[in-house]
């Protein structure tokens, strides 16, 4: 899993220029659920790639720390964000003290961890009453045409659809007991169709299948699209899933 993490290093300026980014409301939701704002929190952005997400959280006033194990990853965050200070590590080990953070984020990057092992760490990181945030943005299936896509992914691609239209509802490995909470939040964003395009190709699933058979899918897939959008824009619809889990005000037990 790991190996497959860090085939996103190949792809970070097309991953970090191509990649939606996360809707206000998202962020709304975390402060209502926690009940502190984000401005003057102390959060960690596990597995913060390219620093999509960190910078967003930056922008909301937090004192972000970002953690990414990538060479290449990590390198396009320090071009976009210089002033996040940045640990390279993986979320089974977090390099961080205890106690050191009020929020731990992850951004489409949960489900390269081994939950065992990472669930622990944020908990120790986290100050007691402090919350794991985990999101993904999942292509509405509802719309016509990402179903559509989503069928022409698994036959053409050869491949999971979900590898490139994001995971739906998994089951996180977080506690089930009321310290656990999930939300989901629609919001959706209109691009160029190259850039929907670079976004599915830096995909994880066309990481694996190679240059050739991600050629082939995408040039096929750009006739199609410009069926449905002549003018060359996407409207890309999204559901962000968010699961939040608290940190026990006594001694951590995940």
């Amino acid at each position: 899993m790991t190996e497959r993490a860090l085939s996103f290093d190949a792809v970070a300026e097309q991953y970090d220029t191509a990649r939606p980014g996360y809707p206000p409301a998202l962020f709304d939701t975390i402060e209502t659920l926690t009940g502190r704002p984000l401005r003057g929190s102390r959060v960690v952005d596990v597995g913060a790639g390219t620093g999509i997400a960190t910078r967003l959280l930056r922008e909301r006033g937090a004192d972000v720390v970002a953690v990414e194990p990538g060479p290449g990853m990590a390198a396009r965050l320090r071009l976009s964000a210089p002033d996040v200070p940045l640990v390279r590590g993986f979320g089974d080990a977090l390099p961080l003290a205890d106690a050191a953070a009020d929020l731990v984020t992850y951004a489409q990057a949960w489900h390269w961890t081994d939950p065992a092992r990472s669930l622990p760490e944020a908990m120790r990181v986290l100050r007691p009453g402090g919350a794991l945030a985990l999101w993904w943005n999942v292509s509405d299936r509802a719309v016509p045409w990402i179903a559509e896509q989503e069928a022409r992914l698994r036959e053409d691609a050869g491949g999971p659809a979900h590898g490139a239209h994001g995971t739906g509802t998994r089951d996180r490995h977080l506690p089930t007991d009321p310290r656990t909470v999930e939300r989901r939040i629609p919001w959706t964003r209109r691009v160029p169709l190259d850039t929907h395009l670079d976004n599915l190709g830096s995909h994880s699933v066309f990481r694996v299948l190679g240059d050739r058979a991600t050629t082939n899918f995408l040039t096929r897939e750009r006739a199609e699209l410009l069926q449905l959008f002549p003018d060359g824009t996407v409207e890309e619809s999204y559901v962000v899933e968010l699961t939040l889990t608290f940190r026990p005000s006594g001694p951590s037990t995940p």
